[in-house]
């Protein structure tokens, strides 16, 4: 369909709280495929959530590789709900909304999330590792959060994102 602008912090429809999907639509397949667009022309993306292309719904869209750890293909998400966590670890997180800064962020080490699929089917999701983190880090963005608000401090935990030139290694 289309790659869409990624809504840059501090834009208001990433503070607010996504509205849940009630009924699969041609609009809710096109906002999928949207997503789908616009996180294939983000290098090295592995996440996206409808709220950072400006709309407020809740579905996320994850693409966590095997070689990054993940145990699924890309999936879409479905009004997420995390319903099981368990350990914890600090990990470095960066986000699309966000350009310009990463930071070390404390997130679950395994998560269990009921969702519905693209089709409208309802699962139960195991996550561990990086794929936790990922799918996380875009369940934050539909309740109105960023990874700057799980921070445990700003003024240890936030870096600013290396731009790299032409030619440095």
């Amino acid at each position: 369909m289309a790659v869409r602008d990624i809504l840059i912090h501090p834009a208001d429809c990433l503070k607010q709280v996504a509205e849940p999907v009630e009924t699969l639509t041609p609009s809710l397949q096109a906002l999928i495929t949207n997503l789908e667009d616009t996180l294939a022309q983000a290098p090295g993306c592995v996440g996206i959530a409808a709220p950072q292309i400006g709309v407020s719904l809740r579905v996320v869209m994850t693409d966590v590789d095997k070689a990054k750890g993940g145990r699924h293909d890309r999936l879409v998400l479905i009004n997420p709900e995390i319903i099981n966590r368990q350990g914890q670890v600090s990990g470095r997180e960066g986000c699309l909304s966000v350009p310009d800064f990463t930071g070390n962020v404390l997130r679950a080490e395994e998560v269990s999330i009921q969702a519905r699929d693209q089709q409208g089917q309802y699962h139960i999701f195991e996550f561990s590792g990086f794929e936790a983190r990922v799918v996380q880090h875009e369940i934050d963005h539909l309740d109105g959060l960023l990874f700057l608000d799980r921070l445990v401090s700003r003024r240890h935990d936030l870096f600013r994102r290396k731009v790299y030139r032409k030619g440095d290694v």
